[in-house]
C-alpha cells in the first residue's frame, strides 16, 4: 500500500466555527461530530478534524488546497462577499491581490483560529 495522508486534527478556538468557516468557503460537507472532531473531507479523501482547545495553545499552521479555476471563482467570491482580508503572498505584504504561480492562481487568508489558508489552481513548481 502506498502513504496516504488521510487525516489529520486541526485546533481551534471554536471546532464548529472553523469546520463552518472552511466549509462554506470550499463548499465541502461538514461531516458528523466524532468524540471532540467535527470533521471536514476533502475530494481525495483527507479529514480535517477540527477539535477545540484553549485560544493560547493555538500555533498557527499553514493548509493549502489544489482547485480548479471554477471552484477558486466560486471560493474567491466567497472570500470577498465575506469581507475577509486576503493576500496574494504567505506573508501578507501583498494585501487585497491573487498571484499567478505557475500559469494559476492562488490567495491567502486566515480562518477563525488564525490558520494560514491558502487556495491554488496549480501545484507549485508544475508538480501535478
Amino acid at each position: 500500500m502506498s502513504v496516504e495522508l488521510n487525516h489529520t486534527i486541526v485546533h481551534a478556538r471554536d471546532n464548529r466555527e472553523s469546520a463552518a468557516f472552511l466549509s462554506h468557503i470550499l463548499d465541502l460537507e461538514i461531516g458528523t461530530e466524532w468524540g471532540p472532531f467535527i470533521p471536514v473531507a476533502t475530494g481525495n479523501g483527507v479529514t480535517l478534524d477540527f477539535a477545540t482547545i484553549p485560544a493560547e495553545s493555538i500555533v498557527m499552521q499553514h493548509y493549502a488546497f489544489l482547485i480548479s479555476e471554477e471552484e477558486f471563482d466560486a471560493a474567491f467570491a466567497r472570500i470577498r462577499a465575506a469581507g475577509i482580508t486576503y493576500w496574494a503572498d504567505p506573508h501578507g505584504k501583498q494585501p487585497g491581490e491573487i498571484n499567478r504561480h505557475d500559469g494559476g492562481r492562488g490567495v491567502y487568508f486566515k480562518d477563525p483560529a488564525g490558520h494560514a489558508l491558502e487556495i491554488i489552481t496549480r501545484p507549485y513548481g508544475g508538480v501535478a
